[in-house]
């Protein structure tokens, strides 16, 4: 962001700019010339497929009618998180393209290109140089292929789309005072929070940007306007929070932190965040978890280096505001995930790409600024320069993207870079447990798993399965028993124990074990179907046919 125009620090702030800020280029021929770079970069994100929790997000059979739809808006608990626009674009999205990973692979590119897009639009809108450099620096940089070629991550890309949506209605608010602009702009806030929750911080952003503008902050101008978005941002957050508490499961002892910890980690999460979006080097799916000890003087450094940051930025304020407004816009957008609140993704990393794809936007546009000062001032020597940083961007990009070919690759890719990612080792497990001719190559990844972390119920389950299936069911059931004294509501668990009891010739007592998991879903037909083969080990035809039967109606449910 460039230094404000001191006459207009308390003024009305002028309509945008006509120039337009693309080198030459007319807007259209900007916004095509970036969607085909960005579509090379993400090229092989096209051909890949699915890969973890991208079944918790493409919409479930029981949710896929319109019952379903009207679950996904007023039943919190039947999604994943409660991000019902969300959840029915992926609704939508499965009645025009089904299970084929394509469609949402190129949709999600498509709404990442529209962010970038709106991007440079509110950027020119601010009358900020190099607003299409720092779209493009958006749309190429490798820290945002989390959020770009992992399908579960359209909730950033889509929200991030209605975020800069709201932001363009509400700049045209805050210059006419129309009310057509503020409820344009209100329902796309609302639907940007529908989305994701992070989204949540757009009412403090645009203070930001309005103090950046104008140097100081009017109550009646700039505050009042923006208290309803505040108190939906407030309601949201708390929803959320609980979600991610009662729900998901973001309590217990990995979410035991104490107030200093958090506050180490905090600095600590928001130099890792700064550090890889100036420096995208050794980009993993899932980051070593950090052991936080505040008694450790070193591992306080990063967190006084963003201090001294900020100290650095507040006394230049005077000569220009534009680094403060960066670094306070990346440090709010990122706030809820900077770990004052429980995020179930701390349970194995405090940090993760995906977190920092709207926040970055702070820090590229101030980026984007001085390349293009830079570029304007040496023109020749400057666009070699931006040419030369925006193939890098897009070679890492590219690069970055076939890792998510697959969750195989995924998984093996995570483990050789952060070997001690025991979610990883059982993840790759799955994959090889899905394989009959790999069931046995997956045992040691469970076990070593179960090294790296022994109350591991997920593990210990999959592991018993894994023994079952390879014909060592009396192995395998210490270890799925194990599995329900840590975790007693997996259902899975039931089923496998189930499976191993049947197994090992004690069918009798399966037939609890398969009710129970029953009980805890009742829409899986494989339990259904293997609670029948019990029965029929115990010669009990018509109870197993009434089970089979069951499984059948499961199978059949739109």
């Amino acid at each position: 962001m460039p230094k404000a125009n001191p006459a207009r620090d308390h003024s009305v702030p002028a309509p945008p700019s006509t120039v337009t800020p693309t080198g030459g280029l007319p807007s259209w021929l900007a916004i095509a010339v970036l969607a085909a770079v960005t579509l090379a970069a993400y090229w092989p994100a096209l051909t890949a497929g699915f890969v973890w929790d991208d079944n918790a997000h493409v919409t479930a059979p029981a949710l896929r009618s319109l019952a379903g739809l009207r679950r996904i808006w007023f039943e919190v608990g039947a999604t994943q998180q409660f991000y019902p626009l969300l959840h029915t674009a992926f609704w939508i999205e499965h009645r025009l393209w089904g299970d084929a990973p394509l469609g949402y692979h190129l949709l999600n590119i498509a709404l990442h290109v529209g962010a970038a897009c709106l991007f440079a639009l509110v950027l020119r809108r601010l009358t900020i140089p190099g607003a299409w450099l720092a779209a493009a620096i958006f749309a190429l940089h490798p820290v945002h292929v989390e959020s770009v070629a992992w399908i579960s991550e359209q909730k950033n890309t889509l929200s991030t789309l209605f975020y800069l949506g709201a932001t363009l209605a509400y700049l045209r608010f805050d210059v006419w005072r129309r009310p057509t602009h503020y409820a344009l702009a209100s329902g796309l806030f609302v639907l940007a929070l529908s989305t994701k929750t992070v989204t949540a911080s757009l009412p403090a952003a645009l203070l930001v940007i309005f103090w950046w503008q104008r140097g100081r902050l009017a109550w009646r101008r700039d505050v009042a306007p923006l208290l309803p978005w505040f108190t939906l941002s407030v309601a949201a957050g708390v929803l959320t929070a609980w979600i991610e508490r009662k729900l998901i499961g973001a309590e217990g002892a990995a979410f035991a932190l104490a107030p200093i910890q958090r506050l180490e980690l905090a600095g600590r999460a928001l130099a890792f965040y700064l550090g890889k979006l100036l420096w995208p080097s050794g980009l993993i799916f899932i980051y070593p978890r950090w052991s936080l000890d505040p008694a450790s003087v070193g591992q306080w450094i990063p967190s006084l280096g963003t201090v001294g940051v900020a100290a650095w930025l507040w006394h230049r304020r005077a000569s220009s505001r534009a680094g403060l407004a960066a670094f306070l816009f990346f440090t709010g957008s990122l706030f809820p995930a900077l770990g004052f609140f429980n995020l179930f993704p701390f349970t194995y990393s405090f940090v993760a790409d995906h977190f920092q794809y709207l926040a970055s936007l702070g820090v590229i546009a101030l980026a984007g600024a001085a390349l293009a000062r830079l570029a304007g001032g040496h023109r020749f020597a400057g666009g070699m320069l931006v040419a030369s940083l925006l193939l890098i961007l897009g070679t890492l990009t590219w690069r970055q993207s076939r890792t998510y070919h697959d969750a195989s690759t995924l998984f093996r890719t995570t483990i050789a870079r952060n070997p001690a990612c025991w979610m990883a080792c059982n993840n790759l497990g799955k994959e090889f447990l899905a394989n009959p001719a790999q069931i046995s190559a997956a045992i040691p990844l469970f076990e070593r798993a179960l090294q790296l972390r022994p109350d591991y119920a997920e593990a210990e389950s999959n592991l018993g399965l894994a023994l079952t299936q390879t014909g060592r069911p009396r192995e395998a059931i210490p270890h799925l028993e194990k599995s329900l004294r840590l975790k007693p509501g997996l259902y899975q668990t039931h089923n496998n124990l189930g499976i191993a009891l049947a197994s090992a010739g004690r069918a009798q007592e399966a037939l609890a074990a398969f009710a129970e998991a029953a009980r805890l879903n009742p829409y899986l037909p494989n339990i259904q179907e293997n609670w029948g083969k019990a029965l029929l080990l115990l010669d009990r035809q018509p109870e197993a046919a009434e089970h089979f039967a069951a499984a059948a109606r499961l199978r059949a449910r739109p």
